[in-house]
């Protein structure tokens, strides 16, 4: 059986691509391929873009309340549609379906936010700032704003930037990972249905030259991104060179930092989930603990270890799973590379997770991995591995664990476990991060803060989601308005108000 080839999103419609140049979807619980996407071409980029200029007015001249009707219909069809969707997440990235079920909600959390459109743009106004003069502000769209999602999030991330994009009046071209499309052109189709005209929710799927193709077209006002710190970066610059506004998020080096008075059965737990959770490929697992002191460390190696070998490691779709396979073949070679390294290292590898049984099989599975001993001259210490592998550090005192996490190239999340409020405030008022957690091992913020990391984790001055989204996605115009009763004489200086 032929896969079925996945185009694009234009028009209201999925449309088939005029490029010939595609790439294999994997089902990574099997090693099969499971899909073609196609990958765009300069005439397939072109479609999508004019039709999103062509929508762009009439959506940003569309009343606020009338937007976040669509959204909130939006809302309403991913949810009677959530299980249809989760399979899609998991079908694709391989990610558990709980975990697919729990990123569908973090998403939609902020499309709940940005249904407030219509207070969150409110302006600004002042009555009487002169004689006769008063002044207002004023938010209002950009126009065609372009979406860059990783592989990791096909539902979340891509939410967490259409939301506020499509709240503020703009018309998207999402540009998903080529590794799991099929749920961001489900979530174009379920936009549709809710009423969102066409042109104004776009799916372009491709590779590099769809996205350098959408830093540099004129016509796209704002670049959002997520992805690594090498891409971020070229995003930044080449966006930036071309005059539109960016947020690029980019790699991390999550830190878990775990004082001798925490409660290390909470820490085991923790870890687990942060760590190996969705075969470690988020933004913010943890893939660092920072241990203060030999004895805690020593009384907390064991217990993880022994966790770590029964994770149960299976099929996404069985309920029993607590972590399914990576992504593709390449990525979990490439994580069986860094596991290889950190034991050539000098690193105690305490736990193999190329051994498990799992990782014997069809598929692209692992085990999860733990190195003790691991010293920050190590590659594994210093290169975000984006796979189900942590690293313990043991570190005398408090002030060189947070020295630890300050000089760190990454600043994205960072956590704290202890019982003293004093310690645990003194550590993030001082911590060099953008999200920190108190014996919180995923700090990741509710829709209505911001998120975003520090250092190489991102890149521009607004962070996604909350009033930060809000505000990268609108610009200010500020008018002063006078109604003279008669014409005035010429004036040739700067005009002053009193």
């Amino acid at each position: 059986m032929t896969p079925p080839l996945l185009g694009h999103f234009a028009g209201g419609a999925r449309v088939a691509p005029r490029s010939a140049r595609s790439a294999p979807v994997y089902d990574p619980a099997t090693g099969r391929q499971a899909a073609t996407v196609a990958l765009a071409d300069l005439a397939d980029i072109e479609h999508v873009i004019a039709d999103a200029q062509g929508a762009a007015a009439a959506w940003g001249e569309r009343s606020a309340l009338d937007r976040a009707r669509v959204l909130f219909r939006f809302r309403e069809l991913c949810l009677a549609h959530a299980a249809e969707l989760a399979a899609l997440i998991s079908g694709e990235h391989g990610k558990v379906l709980a975990d697919a079920r729990g990123e569908l909600q973090r998403g939609l959390e902020v499309v709940e936010f940005a249904v407030g459109i219509p207070h969150l743009m409110k302006g600004e106004f002042s009555d009487g700032v002169s004689t006769g003069i008063d002044m207002h502000a004023l938010r209002q769209p950009l126009g065609v704003v372009a979406c860059i999602t990783p592989f990791n999030f096909p539902a979340m991330v891509p939410l967490w930037m259409i939301a506020p994009a499509l709240a503020c009046g703009n018309t998207v071209v999402l540009k998903p990972s080529e590794r799991d499309p099929s749920c961001p052109l489900r979530l174009a189709e379920l936009f549709a249905e809710a009423g969102g005209p066409p042109g104004v929710f776009n799916v372009l799927n491709g590779d590099a030259e769809a996205v350098n193709a959408l830093l540099t077209d004129s016509r796209i006002q704002a670049v959002s991104f997520v992805g690594s710190t090498p891409v971020a970066r070229h995003v930044y610059q080449t966006a930036a060179r071309h005059g539109k506004r960016v947020q690029a998020m980019g790699g991390a080096k999550n830190h878990l930092v775990v004082l001798p008075d925490a409660d290390l059965d909470q820490v085991v737990e923790s870890l687990m989930g942060a760590a190996y959770g969705s075969a470690g490929e988020r933004c913010m697992a943890i893939s660092v603990a920072v241990v203060v002191g030999t004895a805690t460390a020593d009384a907390l190696v064991p217990r993880l270890a022994e966790r770590v070998r029964t994770l149960r490691v299976g099929l996404p779709s069985d309920s029993t799973s607590e972590m399914g396979p990576l992504v593709t073949a390449a990525h979990r070679d490439r994580v069986r590379g860094f596991v290889e390294q950190g034991a050539h290292e000098g690193a105690t590898l305490v736990v193999d997770g190329r051994a498990h049984a799992a990782a014997q099989g069809d598929g692209f599975f692992l085990g999860g991995s733990l190195f003790d001993h691991v010293t920050p001259a190590m590659q594994i210490y210093q290169e975000e591995i984006f796979g189900p592998v942590l690293c313990v550090v043991r570190v005398d005192s408090a002030d060189a664990a947070l020295d630890l996490c300050n000089t760190h190239r990454y600043g994205n999340g960072v956590a704290i476990f202890t019982r003293s409020g004093g310690a645990a405030r003194e550590f993030a008022h001082r911590v060099q991060c953008g999200m920190v957690g108190i014996n919180v091992p995923i700090p990741v913020p509710l829709a209505f803060y911001s998120f975003g990391g520090w250092k190489e984790s991102a890149f521009g001055d607004q962070n996604q989601h909350g009033m930060d989204g809000v505000r990268f996605f609108t610009r200010v115009k500020t008018v002063t308005t006078r109604w003279p009763a008669s014409a005035d004489a010429a004036s040739f200086t700067m005009p002053l108000l009193k």
